[in-house]
């Protein structure tokens, strides 16, 4: 009988797969690019809030500009913009609302980020130069992520506007919820998807053939200028990301900020209403307002959130790639 048993173990179907010195399953759960998602989520949260934060005055300026009806400032021109603010409220006029921004960027995108990479991993079917996956994994990301960060956005911008009658962010979210409805938080979600589903697609194709570029300029080098990398990939995504999608941002700046500090009202809140409006009021140009703080805000935040969230990678890949040497084989 232990003759029989002995027999059995030793049949090769029976036995042990050999696994190399290093194989540790433990380690290999749900881990994506030598990471956990966790580590992703907090990756992109560290990114987003960075990014958002460091140029919080330039989208102030933007969200002035794009504001139409009788909103204290009506010129297209980033400086009579810039000034008009500094002379209503000073400088502290530039950073109103950042604190719903704060609130909104890092939960926005650590969904952001988290559901980039596990879209990419699934589309990209092990491909890092699939430019298609890469912009249907941004869709998807942006997709999750602007349900998060909506009603903080549109919190933001009004609380951005001149003489806004708003005394913070707790204040504008009761006000709001008892005058309006919830909804209002949301009217802008379908614009703002509109308008970042083409950008993220357009940003994270550019950003990744970008890189591949820079890095088959200096391969070499490509370690050692890693971060100039990501920023300058980075930049060149966000402003010609940001170009392409202008005319979206108005609206959706317009729906965000209907009926607060004489801006217009739209009845139908329909992406085309909102568009005739505009048209009517300022023609075609009318589309295009912002363009330029919309760019000088994006090249540069991109740089800065695709820096910072590569950064974090690789800490937390040094810190994964520790932990792993120092188990006992």
């Amino acid at each position: 009988m232990a003759t029989d048993a002995t027999a059995k173990f030793q049949n090769p179907d029976f036995l042990p797969v050999p696994q190399p010195p290093d194989f540790h399953p433990e380690l290999n759960v749900s881990t994506h690019d030598g990471l956990h998602y966790w580590q992703f989520m907090i990756a992109g949260s560290i990114a987003g809030s960075v990014e958002h934060m460091a140029m919080f005055p330039v989208d102030t300026v933007k969200t002035h500009m794009q504001a139409l009806g009788s909103c204290p400032i009506k010129s297209v021109g980033v400086r009579q913009a810039l000034q008009s603010i500094l002379k209503s409220e000073g400088i502290a006029g530039l950073y109103r609302g950042i604190g719903a921004m704060g609130l909104g960027a890092g939960p926005a995108h650590a969904v952001y980020f988290s559901v980039y990479e596990i879209c990419k991993k699934y589309f990209s079917n092990g491909n890092p130069n699939n430019s298609a996956a890469h912009a249907v994994s941004g869709v998807c990301a942006t997709v999750a992520s602007d349900a998060v960060f909506t009603p903080m956005d549109m919190v933001k911008q009004r609380l951005q506007l001149s003489n806004s009658p708003y005394k913070g962010v707790l204040d504008c979210v009761k006000r709001v919820m008892s005058e309006e409805g919830f909804g209002a938080f949301y009217a802008s979600y379908r614009t703002t998807v509109l308008m970042n589903a083409p950008f993220t697609a357009v940003h994270f194709a550019t950003y990744e053939a970008a890189k591949k570029a820079l890095m088959e300029i200096s391969p070499e080098n490509a370690s050692d200028e890693r971060l100039i990398v990501h920023a300058t990939a980075g930049a060149a995504a966000g402003a010609l990301a940001a170009l392409v999608t202008t005319p979206l941002d108005v609206v959706k700046t317009q729906l965000q900020c209907q009926g607060v500090c004489g801006c217009d009202r739209f009845q139908s809140g329909s992406i085309r209403d909102v568009f005739q409006t505009i048209i009517k009021k300022d023609g075609y140009r009318g589309l295009m307002r912002g363009w330029i703080p919309r760019m000088l805000f994006h090249a540069p935040a991109a740089a800065i959130c695709w820096s910072t969230y590569e950064a974090s990678k690789t800490f937390f890949q040094e810190l994964n790639g520790s932990s792993n040497s120092g188990i006992v084989t």
